[in-house]
């Protein structure tokens, strides 16, 4: 009865422990540390609009957005900030360059001074790194693949990604790209002369980039690789929904609609994507071929084999997760590009007339090829100024003041 009554009293004694540092934990996440950095903050002058519990401005930004997207614009103009980021251009009127809001209960410093970002993103680009609602937003998502690593998980996982990118290694794959191009050109074409007189751009050159991504870097056909591109999209899709509940304690467990098909529809892109890397296995295990390749997915499989001495080691996971980061995000970029390129020409047929002039001269009616590229004096000067710079980084600061 003694013994009974110790080990209930020590299970009682954990249970209370375990219970006051998960609520100490939850108080100093979503009030105490939130109000510490806002005093750290306006000692320093920085000031902004007043966050509500839990929430903070993300409503406030939502309002915004809202109003600034209520209507369509009136013509074209590669001003979009004041559409896009209305609360940024208010705040940053009413507060100064410098000026903070809250999405949830992180802090969202905002800095517009050119040689200071310089600074943040050289001198301390090892002190900051992706926030914990960004990686857990994407968690499903993309995972943990190079775009949400931090620190020296970023730095090896970029050494082992660059490789398959360098200059040579793209040049060996212009030949995959210029077919890529015109299966696309040939759908587009059938469309036209079926009788459409109107077609989606956008979905075009969503294709065309994903089938040149599928086929360089991992080896499938964008036949192969629809199933994984479309999961992802609708994905993307769960994932910002799940995002805006983050904010709210436990929010991530609820059982929620969106939380089951994004856990539904992640177990069917890992599926997939394990049918891609087995494949791969299986030609080296029977011999039909004696390396796993030199695009990314043979890369990423040749050091999953390597144990360093460093501690970093490559597994499964990571491996699935770096191939979702670029089968979704390596083609999105470009697919955006592109369709904003063909959106300007379309809109200014002057300049197709020169750029038609100049495709025409160079390549005197054969196929455009990596040889041809120098020579594209328009197109190479010009393309550049069709889109603008990144509007806006994010970049996590992994200490507040003293």
């Amino acid at each position: 009865m003694a013994v009974m009554m110790l080990v209930l009293t020590s299970l009682l004694v954990i249970f209370i422990f375990s219970f006051l540092k998960v609520a100490y934990d939850t108080i100093s996440c979503y009030f105490l540390t939130p109000r510490r950095i806002k005093k750290i903050m306006e000692k320093q002058g920085v000031r902004g609009p007043k966050p509500r519990p839990l929430t903070g401005n993300i409503l406030d930004v939502a309002a915004y957005v809202s109003k600034s997207t209520s209507k369509d614009m009136d013509h074209i103009t590669h001003d979009t900030v004041n559409r896009l980021l209305p609360h940024y251009v208010a705040w940053s009127k009413q507060y100064g360059k410098r000026f903070i809001f809250w999405n949830g209960v992180e802090p969202r410093l905002c800095i517009s001074e050119t040689e200071m970002i310089k600074e943040l993103l050289t001198k301390y680009s090892t002190k900051s790194g992706k926030s914990w609602l960004q990686r857990e937003g994407t968690k499903h998502f993309i995972g943990r693949g190079l775009l949400m690593a931090n620190g020296s998980d970023w730095y090896h996982q970029r050494h082992i990604a660059a490789p398959s990118f360098m200059g040579e290694r793209l040049k060996s794959k212009a030949g995959l790209m210029v077919e890529c191009t015109k299966n696309m050109l040939r759908s587009l074409q059938n469309a036209v002369e079926s009788g459409q007189t109107e077609v989606e751009i956008g979905e075009y050159m969503s294709r065309v980039t994903a089938d040149i991504i599928s086929r360089t870097q991992f080896g499938s056909s964008y036949e192969k690789g629809k199933q994984i591109f479309h999961l992802l999209t609708e994905l993307q899709s769960l994932c910002h929904q799940a995002t805006r509940h983050l904010c709210l304690p436990g929010s991530r467990f609820f059982p929620s609609n969106y939380n089951r098909q994004i856990k539904s529809k992640k177990m069917e892109v890992d599926r997939l994507l394990l049918e891609i890397i087995q494949s791969r296995k299986d030609c080296v295990e029977i011999g039909r071929s004696s390396s796993y390749g030199d695009d990314l997915l043979g890369m990423l499989l040749n050091e999953m084999e390597k144990k360093t001495s460093d501690g970093f080691n490559i597994n499964l996971q990571l491996v699935m997760d770096e191939c979702k980061t670029f089968f979704f995000a390596g083609h999105e970029t470009t697919s955006l590009l592109l369709t904003w390129t063909v959106m300007l020409l379309a809109s200014n047929p002057s300049w197709q007339e020169k750029v038609r002039a100049e495709v025409k001269e160079v390549c005197n009616g054969e196929t455009p090829s990596i040889d041809h590229l120098p020579k594209f004096n328009l197109v190479s000067n010009n393309l550049s100024s069709l889109s603008k710079s990144v509007p806006f980084t994010l970049n996590h600061a992994k200490q507040w003041g003293p």
